[in-house]
């Protein structure tokens, strides 16, 4: 029998979400709800497993963490990819990686959202209902506004599609976008200065590299007009966060809808769960049903391959 541990799920669902039993016979399945950051308590926890399951990015798998780990035979990880996963230290080990399918949908989904909520003011107004009171605030409409978006891949591309929609102008930037990529979803290039300057929503579909990380900072929010806001579904180290507490605590622009962050879970005093012009969500971009369901489908699947590879490795020839 091998150890598979799971961990990170949140809501107590991993189990729900895909049949298990076809590994029933060969293995003992330990769900973790809760999060360690703490490398000790993160050696303690997972030194009996053999195999560990990864929710995205929710737990990194370090070299620091790798080496002492010396059951671990396999990291099946969820989504296409996991740069919290140090591969070459896995791969010294002769530790296995898996990764998942992925639906990009959710999170165009989930990034609409925050703009719908953040521009209409939605949860302010609802918690003044539930309080007693009425109609409390003004919000904005979309349509002749300026939707600019940074990085047109897969998920900006719809996103920016769905701004047209709404009868917005698009305008995109990334270091790599070519004005007939841009073209072609509706928007236009435009330099990342100018974005700033010119969008009354700025929404971010880039991936974390080294490129990006502090890529949105005090010069771009400065930049910004003071009634427009900033969308963040992508990864929470491509904004400046100390710059972007900054603007907003002096009211500089009008407010934040953020889904990631520096440091997940969020730490309990940060400013972002008590500033009035953030609307802060727990990184639900891709906890939708549907992924899930992906996600932990594809993951029995890895390890059920796994274990025959390991099976055909002993018999004898």
């Amino acid at each position: 029998m091998i150890n598979i541990a799971i961990l990170d799920d949140y809501q107590n669902v991993a189990l729900e979400m895909a049949d298990w039993s076809p590994l029933a016979e060969q293995a003992v399945i330990t769900v973790f709800n809760d999060h360690l950051s703490n490398l000790d308590d993160l050696v303690e926890r997972l030194l009996p497993f053999d195999v560990i399951c990864l929710m995205r990015e929710r737990t990194p798998l370090r070299r620091s963490l790798i080496e002492r780990l010396p059951r671990l035979k396999l990291i099946a990880s969820t989504g296409p990819r996991n740069a919290a996963i140090d591969v070459e230290a896995a791969a010294e080990r002769g530790i296995a990686v898996a990764h998942t399918g992925y639906d990009a949908r959710s999170t165009i989904e989930m990034t609409w959202a925050l703009i719908l909520a953040s521009v209409r003011h939605i949860v302010s107004e609802n918690a003044h209902v539930r309080a007693g009171g009425w109609q409390l605030t003004m919000g904005d409409s979309l349509r002749g506004k300026t939707l600019g978006v940074l990085g047109l891949g897969n998920i900006g591309s719809e996103v920016a599609r769905i701004g047209l929609a709404f009868g917005m102008e698009v305008i995109a930037w990334s270091q790599n976008l070519t004005a007939d990529k841009a073209r072609s979803a509706g928007a236009r290039l435009v330099t990342k200065e100018e974005l700033f300057q010119s969008a009354d929503v700025v929404t971010i579909h880039l991936v974390l590299s080294e490129r990006t990380k502090g890529l949105v900072g005090a010069a771009e929010f400065q930049a910004m007009k003071p009634s427009a806001r900033l969308i963040n579904t992508s990864r929470g180290p491509i904004v400046d966060e100390v710059a972007l507490i900054e603007v907003l605590r002096k009211g500089r622009i009008a407010g934040a809808a953020l889904d990631v962050f520096d440091i997940e879970p969020l730490p309990a005093d940060h400013p972002f769960r008590s500033l009035d012009n953030v609307l802060a969500t727990p990184h639900l971009g891709f906890a939708a049903r549907e992924l899930y369901t992906t996600f932990y489908g594809d993951t029995v699947k890895n390890i059920k391959q796994w274990l025959a590879q390991q099976e055909s490795m002993e018999m004898p020839s």
